[in-house]
């Protein structure tokens, strides 16, 4: 909370995360991977979604990168075809590698509306093709600490002197931070990170004291410097994520659910996944519970 930023980050872009349809009836909104931003190195989707059954995200493919769903209200039933399966509740997440690839499906589990963040992470061209493994945490794990005003819920990276148990194949950080009227936070960011902050909740000012307050659903793109400092002049409480991560700075080939570096490796994909070989062997035959339930 003390921590002196010699070079504090500036907004140097922003805009409001407007609802659109994904899945199957599912609402999302979409800041990162859509025609005003299509990649930030080295994320490629930032979705707050809001889904309530029978809608949902059925089985659908992955591979090249990694997708971090982290719940804020309800849960998700999430199934894949290797027999993982579970729950992610509010306040959980669940960090997945996806590498060589997954089929898999995430529907809202119980009644009600069920609403999170899901983060797609790319994947250096070393790691494209790793083994696909998950890292999941329930929110009375993840660590968290306040002080001043300020709490914070540390995903990935550090953050308040309490560090994430997460690895995370391209270094990232991911901090969820709830900041009480009148309080004042100053984050640390590693220098030539590339770094943004999504708002959830009230109202803050970002990175100029002397600039203009900040509401709910928007994306904050950050320049460059050794960290953030964020004010909350409002009389309600602001909530946000600040995430932020080493690029890459390689080239980035996608078709859809599919991330690799080029046109071939993306066509290898496809056929990959068409003829359930190297590493979607166990597709040919898997249908989730949630599909087999909207086939009947």
């Amino acid at each position: 909370m003390d921590s002196q930023l010699e070079k504090p980050r500036h907004i140097v872009r922003k805009f409001q995360a407007r609802p659109q349809h994904e899945g199957v009836g599912a609402v999302v909104r979409r800041s990162i991977g859509r025609f005003e931003l299509r990649y930030f190195d080295p994320f490629l989707v930032l979705d707050e979604f809001s889904v309530a059954a029978p809608a949902g995200f059925p089985d659908h493919p992955h591979r090249g990168f990694e997708t971090v769903t982290y719940m804020l209200e309800g849960a998700v039933k999430h199934e894949d075809f290797q027999g993982h399966k579970g729950l992610i509740k509010a306040g959980d997440l669940q960090w997945m590698t996806a590498g060589r690839g997954i089929v898999h499906s995430e529907m809202p589990a119980g009644q009600g509306v069920s609403k999170g963040l899901q983060l797609w992470v790319n994947l250096s061209s070393k790691n494209k093709m790793i083994e696909p493994k998950y890292q999941e945490i329930q929110s009375k794990d993840i660590a968290s600490t306040s002080k001043n005003g300020v709490t914070v819920r540390v995903i990935a990276g550090k953050s308040m002197g309490i560090q994430s148990p997460v690895y995370t194949c391209t270094p990232t950080m991911y901090l969820d931070f709830t900041l009480k009227p009148s309080s004042h936070l100053k984050q640390p960011i590693p220098i030539g990170w590339n770094a943004f902050v999504y708002t959830l909740e009230g109202e803050g000012i970002f990175g100029l004291e002397k600039s203009g307050p900040v509401g709910a659903h928007h994306l904050l793109l950050l320049g460059q410097g050794d960290g953030l400092e964020v004010w909350n002049k409002s009389n309600k409480v602001l909530r946000f994520v600040l995430i932020g991560g080493e690029p890459l700075g390689e080239p980035v080939a996608q078709l859809g659910p599919f991330v690799m570096n080029t046109d071939e490796e993306i066509d290898q994909t496809v056929e990959d996944f068409q003829y359930f070989v190297n590493g979607f062997e166990k597709a040919r035959h898997w249908r989730s519970e949630a599909m087999v339930g909207l086939e009947a």
